[in-house]
């Protein structure tokens, strides 16, 4: 069977592959586009599972809120960042936080067994299509959601760190632009302060231990006496608490006011109740192992 420029730039349309790849898919099967395809997604079954070991620390973060009211967030990365960059790849990032919100999957395998928007394909289907058409390893390394309102979310710099805030409040006040205020602004405090807890009670003991063990070291390094040492141990642990506990941090935009006072003030403006009940944040990368490239040898292995 024969196959035309037409056929090529079908096959191209429903696979998003590039010219080459679909006119050779097409040779071989015989200008079959059933076939062709199927053996378009079997290369990118075999294309992702070979660059499945190569780092992938770049990517992209992105934070929602549905009309519902319910929040996804999700972050997905790559190999480099020219790829987090690239229109294709920012809309795939942005269909998966749709997918959290409407199935509220319970963790990343079932993630890949939803289905994606647009098509009859998984979310691990389309995966493995987007490695072999964008020609880089791509994982999906984590999402959060809730479901009930009030939610706020928060991207920063094009996707570098992203938040959510859920907010327990009154329905009375639910509808106030004031509300919505007070949430993005707690959101741009986590995104740029990187707390670690919410607050002072979910810090493990085994770290405040740690941390007081650590203080008390360096109190008696200095000479102190016991009693006074026990009052430099407490004030430094108040210190740890301010600097990573959301509700205890100063205010990013008034340092008269931790973000638990900014709360209560807030709750007395609006007239209704506002609990802050847990956020999450994430930032691009962090934890992962970077690549370290040379570029000058990268070209030189380019000409050679």
């Amino acid at each position: 069977m024969s196959f035309t420029a037409k056929d090529v730039q079908a096959l191209r349309q429903m696979t998003g592959v590039g010219m080459m790849d679909c006119k050779n898919a097409l040779a071989e099967s015989g200008g079959d586009i059933e076939k062709a395809v199927l053996m378009l997604r079997e290369k990118g079954l075999a294309a992702a599972d070979k660059k499945a070991g190569r780092i992938a620390a770049e990517g992209m973060v992105y934070a929602t809120v549905a009309q519902n009211g319910v929040a996804g967030m999700i972050e997905v990365n790559s190999e480099t960042d020219f790829v987090a960059k690239n229109e294709d790849f920012q809309k795939f990032v942005k269909d998966l936080a749709a997918v959290v919100i409407e199935n509220d999957p319970a963790d990343l395998d079932a993630l890949g067994e939803c289905k994606y928007p647009g098509g009859g394909l998984t979310v691990a289907e389309t995966l493995r299509e987007k490695i072999l058409v964008i020609g880089e390893n791509l994982k999906i390394r984590r999402f959060a959601r809730f479901a009930e309102p009030y939610n706020v979310s928060y991207v920063h710099m094009g996707g570098k760190i992203g938040v959510l805030v859920h907010l327990e409040t009154d329905a009375s006040i639910a509808g106030n632009p004031g509300l919505h205020e007070l949430g993005y602004d707690i959101c741009m405090q986590a995104a740029a302060m990187r707390p670690s807890v919410l607050s002072r009670d979910q810090v493990a003991q085994e770290t405040i231990e740690t941390e007081r063990g650590v203080y008390l070291s360096q109190a008696k390094a200095e000479g102190k006496p016991d009693n006074v040492a026990e009052k430099m141990v407490i004030g430094r642990l108040n210190k740890y608490f301010a600097e990573n506990c959301l509700l205890e941090q100063e205010f990013f935009k008034d340092e008269k006011l931790t973000v638990g006072k900014l709360i209560e003030q807030k709750s007395k403006e609006l007239g209704g109740s506002v609990k802050l009940t847990a956020y999450y944040r994430f930032e691009k990368g962090e934890g992962l192992e970077k690549r370290e490239d040379n570029f000058a040898e990268e070209v030189a292995g380019m000409i050679k």
